[in-house]
């Protein structure tokens, strides 16, 4: 793709990842196989995208005070350890293997998030111990399939730990920041980084980040909610159709 093409995209992305509170890999991943990239190199361009929309996005949400860092970090760290991993799994793993790992995730994320109530988060489980487990299992799996966690982060923290959808929305920013940094870090040592792609894309990504993160922070949770549900099943399809009909 022609980088100023890539920087377009990246807005997009960048949108996406601010409003959903992922880290725009599970829209990344399967554009650029779509356009002739193998999934493994998708993966660490969709990952260096992810610092740039995570790390602004971020800091839009603790500026607007949906983001509360004593427990973000715990949850970040997490990821950072389990994403340490992504390189070792991405070079061992055929592709059509995590083709279906990602699939798998947006299933689980769309049925989670269906049944889940709207909490106000007043009964919220903040334990920093389970938020850090949480992390490194979300890391160690999120970040190997090239995306940032954050399809994974909302639905536990709505679905099992209660959490209100927009600080939740809030805590899968940040990780996916954390996570990113790690898996970058491993996927650049295992050589599945295109460094130029990943750069015109996250420069992208900064724009719409900007704007994807206000949109949320003033839609109200029952058409968040509705959104969410959309975005796994738009992202269902396009993942059925690159592995079946490609």
């Amino acid at each position: 793709m022609l980088f100023v093409e890539l920087f377009i995209l990246g807005i997009g992305v960048g949108y996406i990842a601010g409003f959903f509170g992922i880290g725009g890999g599970t829209v990344v991943v399967p554009i650029m196989v779509a356009f002739g990239y193998d999934v493994k190199t998708a993966i660490g361009i969709s990952v260096m995208q992810m610092i740039f929309s995570a790390t602004f996005g971020s800091y839009l949400n603790y500026k607007a005070g949906l983001l509360k860092l004593n427990r973000g970090v715990f949850l970040g760290l997490g990821g950072l350890v389990g994403a340490s991993f992504s390189g070792i799994i991405v070079s061992h793993a055929p592709a059509l293997l995590l083709e279906s790992m990602l699939l798998a995730t947006f299933i689980f994320s769309l049925i989670k998030l269906y049944f889940s109530p709207n909490s106000d988060g007043s009964n919220a489980n903040n334990s920093v111990f389970l938020l850090f487990l949480v992390g490194v299992f979300v890391g160690v799996f999120a970040i190997s399939i090239g995306i940032g966690g954050g399809v994974f982060i909302a639905p536990i923290l709505v679905g099992f730990l209660h959490y209100e959808l927009k600080k939740a929305v809030s805590m899968g920013v940040f990780f996916v920041m954390f996570a990113a940094i790690a898996g970058f870090i491993s996927l650049s040592l295992n050589g599945h980084i295109s460094y130029l792609e990943g750069t015109f894309l996250g420069l992208g990504s900064l724009i719409g980040a900007y704007f994807g993160t206000k949109k949320t922070q003033n839609t109200d949770k029952k058409t968040l909610k509705k959104w969410f549900l959309l975005f796994y099943i738009l992202m269902i399809i396009l993942i059925l159709k690159d592995m079946f009909f490609e």
